[in-house]
């Protein structure tokens, strides 16, 4: 019961991507297509809250539901890492069609093919728990 804050947030961004057709497929073509700003102006409005929301947190400003500062831990760099790593998330999107968590948002409008996207990534990140030790990070 305890948790029913988180999913009634959830539901509210579901409805808010949905209504802003972030999770239309169409719109996605658009934007790997170069043919329309929509997206990108989505994606920039939400980079800008979050660059906005994270330097007010680091000044003291922004605490967290207990009162306490919010630390950012600092990323060791690795250049290469994110552009292969983005790359691979870009492919997937630009297949599929959606991000990880429009999937869940799409199988709620009643895209019952997400069933099978979904399986897939769990099944990716099952894999992914198994070879992460071997793996170059």
């Amino acid at each position: 019961m305890k948790f029913i804050k988180f999913l009634l947030v959830g539901i509210f961004f579901g409805i808010v991507l949905v209504k802003s057709e972030a999770v239309s497929w169409y719109r996605i073509y658009e934007m790997f297509r170069f043919q329309s700003f929509h997206m990108y102006g989505i994606i920039g409005t939400a980079i800008l809250s979050g660059i906005l929301f994270l330097q007010l947190s680091k000044k003291g400003i922004i605490k967290n539901i207990r009162g306490a500062h919010i630390h950012v831990p600092q990323k060791e760099s690795g250049f290469v890492r994110f552009i292969i790593g983005g790359i691979i998330f870009g492919l997937g999107w630009a297949l599929i069609g959606a991000c990880p968590g429009p999937m869940y948002i799409l199988l709620g409008t009643g895209v019952w093919s997400m069933i099978i996207v979904i399986v897939a990534a769990i099944f990716g990140t099952f894999l992914y728990g198994l070879f992460k030790d071997k793996l170059p990070h």
